[in-house]
């Protein structure tokens, strides 16, 4: 059986600042620092275990999963099929300032991409199934992935048999900064089961983001 917990990094300097991201290197924030800190201490008093933490290759999530693993002394792989999606010309510009510039951008029409250079949402579904197949042709254990918000998305699109559309109204799977959703996937019948998601325990006692 495979035991797969999907996270999302610690908050960047992008995420504090408002802006697209995507495949920009933009570095966790002290407060990104202390939520991976507080969450790797968490897992560490859970007696939580991994066979092996996948990283993006960005240093938002490349810094999340090496805060972990310093604590709970599992081994990091990365790889770039766990990267942002890739937003083109439009990366470190703040959607509001874009909806400006460009009123009729569209984030989420399947086929074209939102900017020159972009993915669509169609080349990011397949990247993120991509990614999920990479981890189930391995061998069965329990494994940390850390990546971000948009491939998450589309992860979830993947394990629930969904479809990009191209609607606004289409289910979007949003994950919190260090928020983490479990799953478990068995081989012999191919059966997903979500455990939690969104999970943010280490953070539940948090004031005035202290943690």
């Amino acid at each position: 059986m495979f035991d797969i917990t999907f996270l999302r990094h610690g908050e960047s300097e992008g995420n504090q600042a408002g802006w697209i991201q995507g495949q920009t290197n933009s570095p966790l924030t002290e407060k990104g620092l202390r939520q991976a800190q507080a969450l790797a201490r968490y897992w560490s008093c859970e007696g939580k275990r991994f066979d092996l933490i996948i990283s993006s290759t960005l240093s938002r999530a490349q810094g999340t999963a090496m805060l972990i693993c310093q604590s709970i002394q599992v081994p990091v792989e990365t790889d770039p099929i766990w990267q942002e999606r890739d937003f083109g010309e439009i990366e470190g510009h703040s959607p509001e300032e874009l909806l400006q510039l460009q009123p009729n951008l569209d984030f989420y029409h399947p086929y074209f991409p939102p900017a020159p250079g972009a993915e669509s949402q169609l080349d990011l579904f397949l990247r993120a199934s991509q990614g999920l197949k990479n981890i189930l042709l391995r061998q069965e254990g329990s494994y940390l992935i850390v990546s971000h918000g948009s491939i998450l998305n589309m992860v979830m699109y993947a394990i629930f048999g969904l479809t990009p559309q191209g609607n606004y109204q289409s289910p979007r799977f949003m994950l919190d900064n260090t928020g983490f959703a479990q799953f478990t996937y068995k081989s012999e019948n191919r059966q997903w089961r979500l455990w939690n998601f969104n999970c943010t325990p280490h953070l539940r006692t948090t004031q005035n983001d202290t943690v």
